[in-house]
């Protein structure tokens, strides 16, 4: 008896921190897109590609929904909703807790307002997409996370304020930190995926290449181990990436936006940024299976985030 192969486009859609990357790296059972307890660290749309005999599952992770304050944000907003277009199953994602964005500030409480919802702005662009998701005709699955950090009564009434505006989606609470659940999610995934053949080679990962993973890699330490603005003023551009058979060569520059910042990023006689490039060169050894040699350099790229030129030349659209 022939099994059916089955293949489909999986976009996880949510708010900043809403553990989308976190899902999916688990689900995909690699570490693809970068995770910290910021805002607004996933500024790509990043496919994880997860194979198995009869199945093909295209995971596609998303900048979280925001409203943008300068050209960069504008270009993850845009990522963000493409994801409503070319999906087979959407995994919308929401922490336990979190009412619909359509009179939340009167049905939330005042702390889960101030640290998820942000700007009113924010909320009327979730509501938009919300209402998209609506209307939907393919599988939606509501993933109810972090319910570890809530309490039953508070799921429950999660699911049902979010049953009068999604009814026909699936709601499925989970911890993916925990692992909860995330082997129930994985099942309906599977049972929503429609018969196609494989879209990619059945040994690939991603859609992404060494460079864009070395990085992020970088971006992710720097988001950990530098404060306020910082991290959201920096981009990496890997200006050379040189692979031997026991030893991968990388070069990168690390734009900020102001001298000011270049001299944060530095440090004092140069132990910030080198702490950086130690962190970040055991992550690429742990990622490519390799010896790493990084140079690290600062440069100044006066405002990148709002010059919608620049914008492009760092591959965001």
């Amino acid at each position: 008896m022939t099994i059916e192969h089955r293949a489909g486009f999986v976009n996880i859609l949510g708010k900043p921190n809403a553990g989308k990357s976190t899902l999916m790296n688990l689900l995909v059972g690699e570490k693809l897109a970068i995770i910290t307890a910021r805002a607004q660290t996933t500024r790509n749309r990043i496919l994880g590609i997860l194979n198995g005999p009869d199945y093909q599952v295209i995971f596609s992770d998303t900048p979280g929904i925001l409203e943008p304050a300068y050209k960069l944000q504008e270009a993850m907003l845009k990522s963000a909703r493409s994801a409503l277009v070319d999906a087979d199953v959407l995994i919308y994602m929401i922490e336990a807790g979190e009412m619909p964005p359509a009179g939340q500030p009167e049905q939330a409480d005042k702390g889960q307002v101030a640290g998820v919802a942000g700007k009113q702005g924010a909320l009327q662009k979730e509501a938009e997409i919300v209402r998209k998701i609506s209307r939907m005709k393919i599988p939606v699955l509501l993933a109810i996370n972090k319910i570890d950090l809530s309490t039953q009564e508070r799921v429950q009434a999660t699911i049902e304020a979010w049953e009068q505006v999604l009814p026909s989606a699936e709601k499925i609470p989970l911890s993916a930190l925990e692992k909860f659940n995330t082997d129930l999610i994985f099942n309906r995934i599977l049972h929503h995926l429609p018969p196609s053949p494989p879209y990619y080679p059945k040994d690939a990962l991603t859609n992404k290449s060494e460079r864009f993973f070395a990085g992020e890699m970088i971006r992710e330490k720097i988001l950990m181990f530098y404060r306020q603005e910082i991290p959201y003023a920096v981009e990496i551009e890997i200006e050379s990436f040189r692979e031997e058979e026991n030893l991968i060569w990388i070069s990168a520059v690390i734009y900020a936006e102001k001298e000011s910042q270049k001299g944060i990023l530095i440090g004092s006689e140069g132990k910030a940024l080198k702490k950086v490039g130690r962190e970040a060169r055991l992550e690429m050894e742990g990622f490519f299976a390799k010896k790493v040699f990084l140079e690290l350099r600062v440069k100044v790229k006066k405002d990148w985030r709002k010059d919608e030129r620049q914008i492009k030349r760092f591959g965001y659209r």
